[in-house]
């Protein structure tokens, strides 16, 4: 089932773009708020030296803030989208320029805040706490300010900072503006013998081809262009981590890696632990690269090769997006009524919540965005393939997460942890993986079914959890002092690829590039929690397959506590202890035990 071609908006049902309007339906209000949040910007920096005046005095401040910020999210995320639909469209990037500059003004009027509220001597708080009944609501929020105390600064250099914020976006901005408007991939011959243009949402696609050519020739395209640019994108990807290290280095933190964790309190060594047990069950991994070289009959087998599916069932890898709905919406069921009824009015056209095809110069991915005030939204390149229900379970999950939490807690625990965020789209993955295979009537459908959900577990543990090493490496050999070249980081790239993938993988300079594609790196250590999550997300889903309600009860209520508590306490609510090794080595028991099944049925 071909998926229609669109150069322009224009040409799209508005049934399949998301209802952006719900939250601007005129340029006016839009400048209305960002002219609110300059003046709170300046009403704030009157508050500097007067925080330990009382009780009322701290709490109008954190009124006034939270409020600004609330403010700022509504009108960024809005801009955002819309520069995502079209990355070319100067009017957006004008847009997202000036509320990034409102956004420094408020870093910077509020920069006083956490090195003057540390001051208070902690009997005051609490009496302040006492006396006032608002700041109750604020008691989390401001534990976890103090808990950062050794790494404040003064508020003479936290300014200066606050200042720099645009600067050191600089490097992610220039990355993703090169990877999304202006560099090209060309045309490519389809299995068809027709040209066709190479972009990033037709990649994957290509490389699921039947047909080897096309595989490798969509893969050469891609990285020709990549190659073609690794200077500046090596520069680019040093002082991205540049940046990360130093302000690490100026808060006080031993690695950057610590900075990025210290906040949610998470410990190093749930990050090292996840390494090392990775790093063991590798053998499994290799075991799997065999198989998969044995059943596509390849005298050698290359990178190109591992996104094809080994069993191929042609009815079963296309639909259109109103089936791939359907399909989430019947596997979702486990999850109560009510969940499936919000899931519902998400896709319905009332609501509007996904923005469905791509088009010339649209973000490419997928995401779940949108700001306490406003539905979540969902960006999609759908390819028309089965597997793109995947995409949607997994958006909407982080979608429902935010939804939930709106509805349940306050601005400032509004958000989750991305540590967490990544546990409710992956159970939504795992509770379709497992619907699709008890549905499977063939032998030959289950195996198409357990080598999907082998798949899965590869690029979102294995994979994620190498990128998590490349960025380890990448981070601490900097702040040892090596410099970061393309040289380099393809050398260090290719050594963790054959660390990971094996022996009987041969091996090209393409692949050794690839770090030079992956929009994550600009999040540091942003990407072991797709692999932690997925592993949390095994267990929960186990836990509502055999216990039912009491298990859905306590998973709902972990959707509803957002930003309520740290990430590894929220956690043990869905009844998973992420702080041990076990989840981890639970989930590369199950890619084994699957591994297992399709030989079996092989």
């Amino acid at each position: 089932m071909a998926v229609k071609k669109y150069n322009n908006r224009s040409e799209i049902e508005e049934k399949y773009k998301w209802k952006i309007e719900s939250m601007y339906d005129r340029p006016a209000t839009w400048e209305r708020d960002l002219k609110e949040v300059e003046d709170a910007a300046e009403r704030l920096a009157d508050f500097k030296g007067r925080l330990a005046d009382g009780p009322d005095t701290l709490l109008e401040f954190l009124q006034t803030m939270t409020t600004a910020w609330r403010t700022w999210e509504h009108l960024f995320v809005f801009a955002r989208m819309k520069k995502d639909e079209d990355n070319r469209e100067a009017k957006w990037q004008d847009y997202c320029s000036r509320a990034q500059t409102a956004v420094v003004k408020l870093n910077e009027a509020t920069s006083f805040f956490e090195p003057e509220f540390m001051e208070i001597p902690k009997e005051k708080l609490n009496e302040f706490v006492r006396n006032e009944l608002g700041l109750y609501d604020y008691v989390f929020y401001l534990k976890r300010i103090l808990r950062q105390k050794e790494h404040i600064l003064t508020p003479e250099i936290e300014s200066v900072m606050a200042q720099f914020g645009n600067i050191t976006g600089g490097p992610a901005e220039i990355f993703r503006m090169l990877n999304n408007a202006d560099i090209k991939f060309g045309k490519i011959k389809d299995e068809k013998g027709e040209e066709v243009e190479l972009t990033h949402g037709n990649y994957i696609k290509m490389m699921e081809s039947k047909d080897r050519s096309v595989r490798k020739s969509a893969y050469k395209t891609l990285y020709a262009a990549y190659l073609a640019q690794k200077n500046t994108i090596a520069a680019a990807y040093n002082y991205n981590v540049k940046t990360t290290n130093l302000v690490a280095k100026l808060r006080k933190y031993d690695s950057a890696l610590g900075a990025k964790l210290y906040s949610d309190d998470i410990p190093d060594e749930v990050y090292t632990n996840l390494l090392d047990s990775i790093s063991n069950h590798l053998p499994v991994l290799h075991r799997y690269v065999k198989f998969r070289k044995k059943v596509l009959g390849l005298e050698d087998i290359k990178m190109y090769d591992m996104y094809v599916p080994i069993y191929d069932m042609e009815d079963q890898t296309e639909a259109s997006y109103e089936e791939c709905v359907e399909l989430v919406k019947e596997a979702l069921r486990p999850l109560g009524e009510e969940y499936g009824e919000v899931l519902a009015r998400g896709f319905s056209e009332e609501w509007r919540w996904l923005d469905v095809y791509e088009t010339e110069g649209k973000t490419s991915g997928a995401y779940s965005f949108g700001s306490y005030d406003s539905h979540p939204f969902v960006l999609l390149n759908f390819s028309g393939k089965r597997k793109d229900a995947f995409t949607i379970a997994h958006e909407m999950g982080h979608s429902m997460n935010s939804f939930y939490t709106r509805m349940y807690q306050p601005f400032m625990y509004g958000d989750h942890s991305i540590f967490t965020a990544e546990v409710a789209s992956t159970v939504n993955e795992i509770l379709l993986q497992n619907y699709l295979i008890s549905k499977a009537k063939t032998v030959e459908e289950k195996r198409y079914l357990i080598n999907i959900q082998l798949e899965e577990i590869r690029a979102t543990v294995f994979r994620q959890t190498m990128f998590a090493e490349f960025e380890k490496i990448v981070h601490e050999a900097e702040q040892n002092g090596t410099t970061l070249t393309n040289e380099w980081l393809c050398e260090q790239y290719l050594s963790l690829n054959k660390k990971y993938y094996g022996d009987e993988v041969e091996y090209d300079e393409e692949i050794a590039i690839e770090w030079a594609r992956i929009p994550h790196f600009y999040s540091d250590f942003y990407v072991f929690q797709y692999a932690t999550g997925y592993s949390a997300a095994i267990q929960i889903v186990k836990r509502i397959t055999e216990e039912g309600e009491p298990a859905v009860k306590d998973y709902i209520e972990f959707l509803k506590s957002g930003d309520s508590d740290f990430p590894i306490e929220l956690l043990k609510i869905a009844g998973v202890d992420m702080s041990q090794k076990t989840p981890v080595d639970k989930c590369m028991e199950f890619f084994e035990e699957l591994l297992n099944e399709l030989e079996k049925l092989s």
